[in-house]
């Protein structure tokens, strides 16, 4: 899934590419990715983009008062091209959901956006909007980690009291914005703590260094996604891993082998060595808190 610093790079690539662009046409493949009805879509059309801004895992393209915004979920993504194609699209015949074209202030380039989505499960959204604060899901996000009224008090505000484990809570976006499965994986393992730790539990240091391992894996993160086009993001990311999506590998800090919890429909990775004093969280069901 597209999180934080993925997000701000499409964001900053969509700002260079299409500020000042004319939408001229626009596509829907399939009516269940769209989740608003007023104003229509279409209306869209023949409008320039304004500004492009992100809002958690959300992107807006400000079409000059008209907000199009979309929000790629679990297997979305966005495919750029210079060599756009002029065909229909058919509804449900493939995997792309929406298909934008545009003009540039020359009047003689073209460009094209897809938004795509693998899989069967379809949770991609987008909405057609007035202001991107009337997507339910925008209205309701918490702080954004990487601004700059998120503190080590807005943070230790955030946990105290809060008996949930720190690992959801790092993912909860009503919690904070932007943070998903992979970036809570790599800052428990930065922060050296076990992402089955109850939040209220964590003192005043703790507290402090889970502050410090937010701003500095995002913020690493965030300057590697920014200046690379859609394309090269999904690389940079999974090279930026350090224990996410590397069960079996050994630790590049202690050289522990990282270990994986398993549940439903997702996974978590971490460090014995770093994060739990050697210990193995077989199940998270059964598994004990450890400091």
């Amino acid at each position: 899934m597209p999180e934080l610093p993925e997000v701000a790079g499409l964001t900053a690539f969509l700002g260079r590419n299409l500020l000042d662009a004319e939408l001229t046409k626009i596509q829907i493949t399939s009516f269940a990715v769209l989740k608003t009805a007023d104003p229509p879509y279409s209306a869209l059309e023949g409008r320039k983009i304004t500004g492009v801004e992100r809002f958690g895992k959300f992107v807006s393209l400000d079409a000059d008062g008209i907000h199009f915004v979309f929000h790629l979920a679990k297997a979305g993504w966005l495919r750029y091209t210079e060599q756009p194609s002029q065909a229909q699209l058919k509804m449900g015949g493939s995997n792309i959901a929406a298909r934008l074209a545009f003009t540039k202030n020359d009047g003689e380039t073209h460009v094209g956006v897809d938004l795509t989505e693998a899989g069967t499960k379809k949770s991609l959204a987008i909405y057609v909007v007035r202001s991107p604060f009337d997507v339910p899901g925008i209205a309701t996000l918490g702080p954004d980690p990487l601004s700059p009224e998120f503190t080590a008090e807005t943070l230790a505000g955030i946990l105290s009291g809060n008996s949930h484990q720190i690992k959801g809570l790092l993912r909860s976006q009503s919690v904070m914005a932007g943070i998903g499965n992979a970036y809570s994986d790599e800052i428990l393992h930065a922060a050296r703590i076990s992402p089955f730790a109850i939040a209220k539990s964590l003192d005043m240091e703790t507290t402090q260094v889970l502050y410090e391992s937010i701003e500095k894996v995002l913020g690493a993160a965030v300057a590697a996604a920014v200046g690379k086009a859609s394309s090269e993001l999904k690389d940079t990311k999974r090279t930026t891993m350090r224990v996410h999506g590397r069960a079996g590998e050994p630790c590049p800090v202690c050289g522990t082998t990282i270990r994986e919890v398993s549940f439903a429909d997702t996974a978590l990775q971490y460090c014995p060595g770093c994060q739990t004093n050697g210990k193995i969280l077989a199940d998270r069901r059964t598994s004990r808190f450890l400091k």
